[in-house]
This record gives C-alpha cells, sequence and structure tokens, in this order.
C-alpha cells in the first residue's frame, strides 16, 4: 500500500510552530524525517522544514531542501512555487547572480499560480529593485487577472503589492490600482498604508504622527490576521480515473456515489457552480487517494464504504492545504487532468446554462 500522511501530522506541525520559543533547526529536522516517511506529501513538508532552516539561519541548508524537491521537477504540485522560494532565498545571502537568472526564468515561464510571482517581485522589492519589482507585479496581474471579474483571493498580494511599489515610485494610480483599493477592507487606506514618508512617522517627537502610526500599524496587522485565520475552502471532493478504478474495486458499495467517472466529473463542476451561485464563497477541488482515505477511515474508526465519511475526507484534506482554487482560469489546465484548457473542458457551460 502506498504511504500517504495522515491527518494528524499536519496538526502537529501547526502545534509546534504556534507554541512559541520553536527550536527551527530541530524543526527542520523533524519535517525532514516526516517527509522521509510520507512521500507523498514531502512537497509541503520539505518547503516548511525550508522555511525553518532559514528561520536558523541556514540558509545553505534550505537551498540544500529546494534542491532535493527541484531534482525531480516534474512530480512537483507547484515547481514555480519551489523555484521563487529558492531565489528569494539565495539573494539573502550574497547569491544575486544565480537569484536573478531564477527570477528571470520564472517570469519567462509565466507561472498561472500567484505565489511564485509574490515572492519573486517582493524579492527584487526588497533588494530595492523597484522598477524591476513593478514590471514584474504587472506582468503577473496582466496575466492573471485579464478578463476576470472578480480577482480571487490569492491574486490580492499582487494587486497590493504593486500598488505599494508605485507609490514608492511616485507612480500616478491606474486601474490597477483603483481595483486594489476596492478590494483593501481596512480601515486604514492602501494610500496612508503605502505612504513612502511613513518611515519617518517612526522618529517623530509629534504625538498626533505616532499615533496616527500606531493606528496604521494596527490596520495592517489586522490585514495580516485576517489572512492567516482565512477559512480553508469549502471543498468538492475529485478522485482521478486510476483513484477511482480502485476506490469501487475494494469497496464496491460506493458505487451508488460513483456510478462511472464521467459522471463524477460532472457532478463536481454542477455542485461547484450551484455553491458558486448561491453565493458560497472560497470554493475548491481537493483530489483524494485510496491510502489517504483508507487511513482517514481508520483514524475516525469507520469503515471506507461508508458514503457519510466523504465528504468529512474532503474538509479533512482541505484544511491541510489540500485544495486547489476553483473555478480555473479559462486558458489554465482544467481541475480534471484532461490536459485541456478549462475553458474548452468543464468550463463550458452546459446546455441549461445557455439558454
Amino acid at each position: 500500500m502506498r504511504p500517504d500522511t495522515p491527518a494528524q501530522t499536519a496538526e502537529t506541525t501547526a502545534d509546534a510552530e504556534t507554541a512559541g520559543n520553536v527550536d527551527h533547526a530541530a524543526e527542520a529536522a523533524r519535517l525532514e524525517r516526516t517527509a522521509g516517511l510520507y512521500p507523498e506529501d514531502a512537497e509541503a513538508l520539505l518547503l516548511r522544514a525550508a522555511a525553518h532552516r532559514e528561520l536558523s539561519g541556514d540558509r545553505p541548508a534550505a537551498t540544500t531542501l529546494y534542491d532535493r524537491l527541484l531534482s525531480s521537477p516534474d512530480t512537483l504540485d507547484n515547481a514555480s512555487l519551489v523555484r521563487a522560494l529558492k531565489a528569494a532565498n539565495l539573494w539573502e545571502y550574497d547569491h544575486e547572480a544565480e537569484a536573478r537568472a531564477i527570477i528571470d526564468g520564472i517570469r519567462t515561464t509565466a507561472p498561472r499560480d500567484p505565489a511564485p510571482w509574490v515572492i519573486v517581485a517582493e524579492s527584487l522589492e526588497a533588494h530595492d529593485e523597484l522598477e524591476a519589482a513593478h514590471k514584474t507585479f504587472t506582468e503577473a496581474v496582466d496575466l492573471l487577472l485579464a478578463d476576470v471579474q472578480e480577482p480571487p483571493y490569492a491574486t490580492h498580494p499582487l494587486l497590493y503589492g504593486r500598488h505599494r511599489v508605485r507609490r514608492m515610485l511616485g507612480a500616478a494610480h491606474d486601474d490597477w490600482d483603483t481595483l486594489a483599493d476596492a478590494l483593501h477592507s481596512s480601515p486604514v487606506s492602501l494610500d496612508e498604508l503605502h505612504d513612502p514618508k511613513r518611515v519617518w512617522s517612526l522618529g517623530s517627537e509629534n504625538p498626533a504622527e505616532l499615533k496616527a502610526e500606531i493606528t496604521r500599524l494596527r490596520a495592517e496587522l489586522g490585514a495580516y490576521r485576517e489572512a492567516l485565520s482565512r477559512p480553508f475552502p469549502v471543498a468538492v471532493l475529485h478522485w482521478p480515473a486510476a483513484e477511482l478504478d480502485e476506490l469501487l474495486t475494494a469497496y464496491p458499495g460506493l458505487t451508488t456515489e460513483y456510478p462511472t467517472h464521467e459522471t463524477h466529473l460532472a457532478t463536481i463542476e454542477a455542485s461547484l457552480r450551484e455553491l458558486s451561485a448561491s453565493g458560497t464563497p472560497n470554493l475548491g477541488i481537493v483530489t483524494g487517494t485510496v491510502p489517504s482515505y483508507e487511513a482517514f477511515a481508520a483514524s475516525e474508526a469507520t469503515s471506507p464504504s461508508d458514503p457519510t465519511l466523504l465528504p468529512q475526507y474532503a474538509t479533512t484534506l482541505a484544511a491541510r492545504g489540500r485544495a486547489v482554487a476553483w473555478p480555473p482560469q479559462r486558458d489554465a489546465s482544467c481541475w480534471c487532468g484532461s490536459g485541456t484548457a478549462y475553458g474548452e473542458c468543464h468550463g463550458t457551460p452546459a446546455p441549461t446554462e445557455l439558454t
């Protein structure tokens, strides 16, 4: 049986990180050992381990972990993210030329995920490469938000970062800045939060200026806490064809839930569209595997053949950060794994939706 990570693994990691006074080197070592035990979750675990290596000051060790992941890029969920993290880390310990080369490569490949764009643009910004940071943020929003009516939550940092850099460059507001202002929910405006003169307030002896800066810092902290506490997506469970065959062979009673794989895929898209139409935000898809489902059933002391366990399993995967946001962009690969663009696959409206 293929190994998979129990739900408890993610919870244990989170508890260790939030306990305070973390021994980052020890936590990194623990995560690396865990990754060896659960290879299907090695990417997420080793990225956490690399972050702890960076926090411990051992940046070369973090690079080693990024290289370990990139040695098999075809097996990664998000190779561009790993490359972006590696570039940002390299630049922090005087490997600027290599970092720049990686950043240029990421910009050339133009990933459809906003996270790598945010990391490389903020790395450029942190090293006072404001023009390059602005260009990178702009390339990302032009690519990811073209013809998008409602920017996905994950793209908000791109708009906010671009707004921040443009304020430092003294650029006038444009349409993307207006959109960033509209999305920003803090009581303190982005213009005020991103005011380049704010740094002088911290050295002021004027009580009014100091009070205003404290208010701005509280607003930023509130936005940061909101981002951290954002609930995991309302996720629908997806079984790839091979996994579904294995599941139904082992537990034929679930055939009533999944008559055919084609029906299963159509049901996923229909369910998500119905949830979206009802106003449910933050939707996603989680992909199941038979070993992890069996492990989850064992942890719940329930038979895997019990259909009521399926939505609980989906929720657990979403809580572990395994959900992929829905819907994809129309020209992005469809969530079903067909390799076809979403707009030409499950993103095509059903006949009843066209009438």
